[in-house]
This record gives C-alpha cells, sequence and structure tokens, in this order.
C-alpha cells in the first residue's frame, strides 16, 4: 500500500466555524433549546454528542444529533471556508507521491459534502472518530503521518505509533500539542509542503 499522510478536518483542512454557527443557530430555532453557537464553534473537534450535552438533557441527546445532521447539509456546507494554505498541503502529499487521508470525527458523508465543495481531493475518508478510536483508521489505511489541531489527533497518532504534526490553527496551543506528543507544530497547513520536503517517511 502506497505510504499515506492523514489529516484532521475541522480547523484544520477547513474552518467550518461559520457553517457550524449557522447550524446550530438553526437547531435553537427549530428545538427550542438554546445552544450558544459562538461558545460552541470555540471548541470544535470532540464529537456532536459531546457539545450537544451540553445544551439538551442526555434523554434528548441522540434526537437533537439526529435533527442537527438533518439540518447540516443545508446550513453548513456552503458557508464553510479551506484553511489557508489547505490545496497547496495536499498537493505538497500527492507531490512525494503520497495518498491523502482524511480521518475525522465527522460523520463521513458530512465530511464528504465539505471535501467536495471545496475540492479537496482525497483517496480514504473514515469518519466518526476521536481520539485513540482514530487509530485504527489511520492504521487501515498506511498513514504514516497525521496532522490535526487538536491535542485529541496528536493521541490517535500516538495510539497508531505514528508521528503527529499539530497545526494551531484551532483550539489547542503550540505548547499543548507538544505536550500530547506532536513530533512536529505548524502554524498553519502553509508550511507543510516544506516540511514534508525535510523529512523523510520510510517504506
Amino acid at each position: 500500500m502506497t505510504i499515506a499522510v492523514g489529516f484532521d478536518l475541522d480547523m484544520t483542512l477547513i474552518d467550518s466555524r461559520p457553517g457550524i454557527h449557522a447550524a446550530y443557530r438553526a437547531l435553537t430555532e427549530l428545538t427550542g433549546v438554546h445552544v450558544d453557537a459562538d461558545l460552541a464553534v470555540t471548541r470544535l473537534g470532540p464529537p456532536l454528542r459531546t457539545e450537544l450535552r451540553q445544551w439538551f438533557p442526555e434523554a434528548d441527546v441522540e434526537e437533537a444529533v439526529a435533527t442537527y445532521r438533518g439540518l447540516y447539509p443545508d446550513y453548513a456546507i456552503k458557508p464553510t471556508v479551506g484553511m489557508p494554505g489547505a490545496v497547496a498541503a495536499l498537493a505538497g502529499v500527492r507531490k512525494h507521491g503520497f495518498r491523502v487521508v482524511v480521518v475525522t470525527s465527522k460523520l463521513g458523508r458530512l465530511a464528504a459534502l465539505h471535501l467536495a465543495h471545496l475540492g479537496l481531493d482525497y483517496d480514504e475518508l473514515a469518519g466518526d472518530l476521536f481520539a485513540e478510536g482514530k487509530a485504527a483508521a489511520l492504521t487501515e489505511h498506511g498513514v504514516r503521518w497525521y496532522v490535526g489541531d487538536h491535542t485529541a489527533d496528536m493521541i490517535a497518532a500516538a495510539t497508531a505509533g505514528i508521528p503527529g504534526i499539530g497545526v494551531t490553527t484551532g483550539p489547542c496551543s503550540a505548547a499543548e500539542l507538544i505536550d500530547a506528543g506532536a513530533a512536529h507544530v505548524l502554524p498553519d497547513l502553509t508550511g507543510l509542503p516544506d516540511l514534508l520536503d525535510r523529512i523523510t517517511i520510510g517504506p
């Protein structure tokens, strides 16, 4: 299997805050349950249920998840933009002959809508996975480096036994990413092609 570089999605490849904000506002309007969208978009990364448990009683969480996901395609896709350097980062991976694998906590079919809308080309996509739960997918798809913005992404890489590359475009600082095991930390994806030129990824 050809070597792959793995990427998280939210706040790594895409800035989904405007779209997620709109989806949470729509959820509030539909359910009558207040979700502080401004706050929610500052802590993207963990699974949707983690956030919704802050606002809905446990007995209503699964219904809220289903409702939110039903609203998501209409509200969250168009406002979302690519992160700085995302297109060039994927091109840098391709230049080395590596595959692109996206492993995200977002539901796979919703992640695919984002990637298609923004024209971000990938080879494999695994969704609805978080932290250690991402490790099996990273291993299955031959990922040799995993790029993410959250400490949980660095934990995923460590669990899979591969180096993590942190980007400080999400809620976690460089120090937090390093403490979580990041082998490299970049301000954003614009530096990834140069980093890939400097490091050696063995067979």
